[in-house]
């Protein structure tokens, strides 16, 4: 009997449910990460101490597979009206995404909840060489800001945080507390860590384990 090749399945698209919907990896743990970092009393007294950690749910993340300098990299940077970013640690982007190196073939980008990227950019490919995954549910992410940010980090992550080695609009991937995550600086003293879903918790209180030295009466 002569073999067939299996026709591929086309699974359909599935449309998520509205956002107040859903439930975070970390929706359980909201309110002590809004305790955390917001003592009233260290605040009245010394204000530039104070930290804040929170989950940005939900957002878009499409993860990207291209040759440096293929017609596959040049058409989704197309599709995304910005360049690839072409080493490490760089984020580029524009006011509606994001892109994080991950490799020399291999980048994360971000964006606001439910924009259909994804279909955007695997319609960029048209057959070419490369991929464009919804990556979504992978990952969630941690959002802590703060003066004393880089510090609270620097219990467990090793890296050299300092403006001057890793600055604002820095992504890399790293480990924290023994968990791989990406650890992404947006501004001088915010920074976005990004776990995937099912360690998402313990990196939450890893962070808020970290923060009580600075945000308990009478911390640094």
């Amino acid at each position: 009997m002569a073999e067939t090749t299996p026709t591929p399945t086309a699974f359909p698209t599935v449309e998520r449910p509205p956002v107040h919907l859903r439930r975070s990896p970390l929706a359980h743990l909201a309110e002590a990460m809004a305790a955390g970092g917001t003592d009233a009393r260290l605040e009245a007294r010394a204000g530039d101490t104070v930290l804040t950690l929170r989950e940005v749910p939900f957002l878009t993340m499409v993860g990207l597979r291209a040759a440096p300098g293929s017609a596959s990299a040049r058409a989704l940077a197309e599709a995304l009206g910005t360049r690839l970013p072409e080493r490490v640690g760089e984020v580029t982007g524009t006011g509606e995404a994001a892109v994080l190196w991950l490799g020399p073939d291999e980048q994360l980008v971000i964006a606001a909840p439910d924009l259909p990227l994804g279909t955007r950019l695997r319609e960029a490919l048209d057959g070419l060489p490369g991929a464009a995954v919804d990556l979504s549910a992978n990952r969630t992410t941690l959002e802590l800001s703060g003066p004393r940010a880089a510090d609270v980090l620097r219990k467990t992550v090793r890296l050299d945080l300092h403006p001057r080695a890793f600055p604002a609009g820095t992504a890399v991937s790293t480990l924290l507390d023994s968990v791989q995550v990406i650890l992404w600086r947006t501004t001088e003293h915010t920074f976005r860590v990004l776990p995937r879903a099912s360690f998402a918790e313990h990196v939450a209180r890893v962070l808020l384990d970290g923060m009580r030295e600075f945000t308990a009466p009478g911390g640094a």
